[in-house]
């Protein structure tokens, strides 16, 4: 029943919102993801936002190809944004290899992982799976190509076994949801935390790991998902919340408020508020990838 229920509704919404051709979009045929070997950034500092200025150190740590440790959510925001097509065009899905540490007290724990970014709706990017179709389909926790393109680059570049922790925004902490969620990601790898910014419940019963979702107390994104409407004691109960003066700005609580720390840096790279995990990030390993709306199988 809960299939049918959510069939029903997305098929009434897509048919008022984009009528046939939105289902014609998605029969395409397929071709491999390309990947981009490396990210470049040109910005004049002295014109830049203070939002930018935040995504620019986070270009400049995966530019300068050095080991940097990140401490909380808010740095691994900016590294995720980093995907969206105005901060270049290297692709919305990174990959990087880390060390994952872990205090409690009493004892120190670290493990190799693979940080998987995910980035939003990209309405600029061509022939990207980032579109409003994507949106509602993920948002109605139906599968589409922006998850089978994750799982290809995962598959494709990283070793089965190992820790993966995996962090989106908006759309992309949607995605990471699903990907967490995924029987052959979960059977393959040791999923083990999820983080996601600005992002509604998705898939909540299958999800592997631990799992954090972050909102702004002005981002109404977070519920724009069909769990408003089966499970909203879990979607607003779930939802880690901070304010960070936006008010009725709902568009910089969406796109700025989850880059800066003095709102989010409570929280640890696990998205935990007063949680002690770090991340040491080997930026030589960042790798950039396309998730085209074709795809090679």
């Amino acid at each position: 029943m809960k299939k049918l229920t959510k069939a029903v509704a997305l098929s009434l919404v897509l048919s008022m919102v984009f009528g046939s051709a939105a289902f014609a979009a998605e029969d395409t045929a397929a071709a491999e993801t390309p990947a981009a070997e490396t990210y470049a950034v040109t910005a004049d500092t002295e014109t830049m936002s203070a939002n930018d200025l935040l995504i620019a150190q986070a270009a400049a740590d995966v530019a300068g190809g050095g080991k940097v440790t990140y401490t909380n959510a808010a740095q691994l925001s900016c590294l995720v944004q980093l995907g969206y097509s105005c901060h270049g065009n290297a692709g919305p899905i990174s990959v990087t290899k880390g060390v994952l540490t872990y205090k409690n007290w009493w004892w120190t724990e670290t493990k190799d992982v693979y940080v998987v970014c995910l980035s939003g709706t990209d309405t600029e990017a061509e022939n990207t799976t980032t579109g409003y179709f994507t949106d509602l389909l993920s948002g109605f926790e139906f599968n589409n190509k922006y998850v089978k393109n994750v799982k290809k680059v995962l598959q494709e570049n990283v070793p089965a076994g190992s820790n993966i922790i995996v962090a989106g925004h908006s759309l992309g902490g949607m995605i990471a949801q699903q990907v967490a969620a995924d029987k052959e990601m979960k059977s393959a790898y040791n999923i083990m935390n999820t983080v996601t910014f600005g992002s509604p419940l998705i898939d909540g019963f299958e999800r592997e790991g631990m799992v954090r979702r972050l909102g702004d107390t002005s981002d109404a994104v977070p519920y724009l998902s069909v769990s408003t409407f089966l499970n909203i004691a879990w979607q607003a109960g779930g939802l880690n919340r901070e304010d960070g003066g936006y008010d009725t700005n709902l568009l910089g609580a969406h796109c700025e408020s989850y880059n800066r720390q003095d709102v989010w840096g409570a929280y640890d790279v696990g998205g935990e508020k007063n949680g002690s995990r770090t991340l040491e990030l080997d930026f030589s390993t960042t790798r950039f990838y396309a998730s085209p709306v074709i795809i090679t199988e």
